[in-house]
């Protein structure tokens, strides 16, 4: 959940949960149970397990990405966390690949990556084109590197008959739509496609500009997917990228699954706990703290 400010301990505008916007859920937690508390992005705590005891050992420059409900990142850069001036720094998943006909984010943006490749941006994609008949324009499905000929230009089917069966009982989920690829629905491939190319597409943007040792992809949605998700990525980057850092990355699946977060609160609080600035809650520096 984030962006957060780690310093004060304060959730400020998650997209997914938007009632937790300027919680100060630190302050909370250490009045209900009289214990000191540390509040960061689940991202974060996440890439510092993964580091710890996960599929980072060893790394210095890495980023965590987790493809779940939403779409979030973390990145490591000598060691540390990178939080940024105002501690918000990390959220990869709020980069834009189509800001004209793109979906619709949580945010409030359109063409996020997380709007299009996260379990709640495929499930909110899905419903839309069940609720218009219709799915995005074939321009909309092209990211630029398929060769000719490309499956997701041809005519997109307006009727899923998968997705209407789900649909009428209840709510469809990210989930329902990776069902349905699998299950042959074609609209469910056109979004299960798009969403791992747009992924890919996101991969090359990162290794071009944060040069790291690895990227660790996490989360429900990467995970159920397994290489079906991971190879596009690689693929794009052996492509595309700059050729140095292209050739040296590794795109990994993360080691600790679930519990990825449980495991990552101890070596956050083991960092924080006798450093004084955390404790006295520092404000934000730059423009956010005038």
């Amino acid at each position: 959940m984030g962006p957060v400010d780690p310093w004060r301990g304060t959730v400020v505008d998650p997209p997914n949960v938007p009632a937790f916007r300027d919680a100060p859920l630190a302050d909370e937690m250490e009045r209900r149970l009289g214990l000191p508390a540390w509040l960061d992005r689940d991202t974060n705590v996440a890439a510092l397990a993964e580091r710890w005891l996960g599929a980072a050992r060893g790394c210095r420059d890495f980023l965590y990405v987790t493809v779940s409900t939403g779409l979030g990142g973390a990145i490591v850069r000598d060691g540390s966390l990178f939080q940024g001036p105002d501690g918000t720094a990390g959220e990869l998943g709020h980069i834009c690949l189509m800001p004209v006909d793109g979906p619709r984010c949580g945010c409030g943006g359109r063409g996020h990556l997380e709007a299009i490749s996260s379990g709640s941006g495929l499930a909110r994609q899905a419903e839309e084109a069940l609720s218009s008949g219709t799915v995005p324009s074939a321009a909309a499905w092209r990211f630029g590197w398929a060769a000719e000929p490309d499956p997701l230009l041809l005519p997109a089917p307006a009727v899923s008959p998968f997705l209407s069966a789900r649909a009428a009982g209840g709510r469809i989920t990210g989930k329902d739509v990776a069902d349905g690829e699998e299950a042959g629905d074609a609209v469910c491939r056109l979004l299960m496609e798009r969403a791992r190319r747009a992924f890919a597409i996101a991969c090359v943007g990162w290794v071009d500009a944060f040069d790291p040792e690895k990227i660790v992809i996490g989360g429900t949605v990467a995970q159920n997917q397994g290489e079906k998700w991971l190879a596009p990525a690689r693929e794009a980057v052996a492509r595309t990228a700059f050729r140095v850092p292209a050739a040296r990355v590794e795109i990994v699946a993360a080691e600790l699954g679930a519990d990825v977060g449980l495991v990552g609160a101890w070596p956050l609080v083991a960092e924080r706990f006798a450093v004084p600035e955390w404790r006295a809650k520092r404000p934000a520096r730059g423009p956010a703290s005038t």
